[in-house]
């Protein structure tokens, strides 16, 4: 692991009771305009310890985080699994809340937090919590609702997961949920949103092909289809209105170019025959 630069921002506020046995693990880069949301909702919470992992912020992220007391690290970017499982690693409290920097907490979710830590020690290793999307001013509450993400965890027993970029959250140990939301403010507006779905799109893959996995055309021309049906006829979105069928379009999107990507780099492979990934 690459050396840290690291920083002890100012002592958390204690207005709000003792501080909670819990450590808030984010990571960052160029996160300045969602940090101050983020942090007014775990002002509630108030947890002993909170961690950033910033892969090289050019904006103001790095002074917020440090403004607001907390525990900050400057490293590279490895990936969104790899990141992740270093602020996990850093964390010293015994239990970890794993958030992005556009996921503030709801004031029930901060409240049932503290309940669940201060009444003595939890019967379970992990708890999934539901996450609500606002998206073109309002949120989503069919298409991407309930979407249950496993977040809270006992420190020791989980890892991040998965692959470039959908990591996921896992432990062995027994799992509940709790009550209460992360609202995630995923994308400023459509050209964000669309943007940042070719930007994934490649990036799965990319991770594809570096896990050996090869082109195969009935999944450019079924998964897409399979995605659309999933999110507008099982997550009911449709309910949503246009907002819905924008995200199940842009969704049918992202999963016909990560194939459309994949095909691109085998192809290239062959035409030069050179490897561009190490396949396993």
């Amino acid at each position: 692991m690459p050396e840290l630069s690291t920083d002890r921002g100012q002592a958390l506020s204690t207005d709000r009771g003792q501080p909670l046995s819990l450590s808030v693990a984010i990571i960052t880069k160029n996160e300045s305009s969602n940090l101050p949301r983020l942090f007014d909702s775990l002002e509630r919470l108030n947890p002993r310890e909170i961690i950033v992992v910033d892969s090289g912020s050019t904006d103001d992220t790095v002074q917020i985080a440090r403004s607001h007391g907390a525990h900050v690290q400057v490293t590279d970017w490895p990936g969104h699994v790899e990141q992740k499982n270093r602020a996990l690693d850093v964390c010293t409290q015994p239990w970890i809340l794993s958030l992005d920097a556009d996921e503030p907490i709801s004031p029930e979710l901060a409240d049932n937090l503290r309940d669940l830590l201060e009444n003595g020690d939890p019967n379970k290793d992990g708890y999934e919590i539901s996450r609500i999307t606002w998206y073109l001013g309002d949120w989503l509450r069919y298409i991407w609702y309930p979407e249950w993400r496993l977040r809270l965890v006992r420190n020791g027993t989980a890892r991040w997961a998965g692959y470039n970029p959908h990591d996921r959250l896992e432990t062995a140990g027994t799992v509940g949920r709790i009550k209460g939301d992360i609202h995630h403010y995923s994308y400023a507006d459509v050209e964000d949103h669309f943007r940042r779905s070719i930007d994934y799109a490649r990036i799965g893959a990319e991770t594809l092909a570096a896990r050996g996995k090869r082109f195969r055309w009935h999944k450019i021309v079924l998964a897409p289809l399979v995605r659309l049906i999933r999110l507008m006829v099982f997550r009911q979105g449709w309910r949503d209105g246009w907002r819905g069928w924008i995200i199940a379009w842009s969704s049918m999107f992202s999963c016909f170019l990560k194939y459309a990507f994949l095909y691109e780099i085998q192809r290239k492979e062959k035409l030069t025959g050179v490897s561009m990934h190490n396949d396993k």
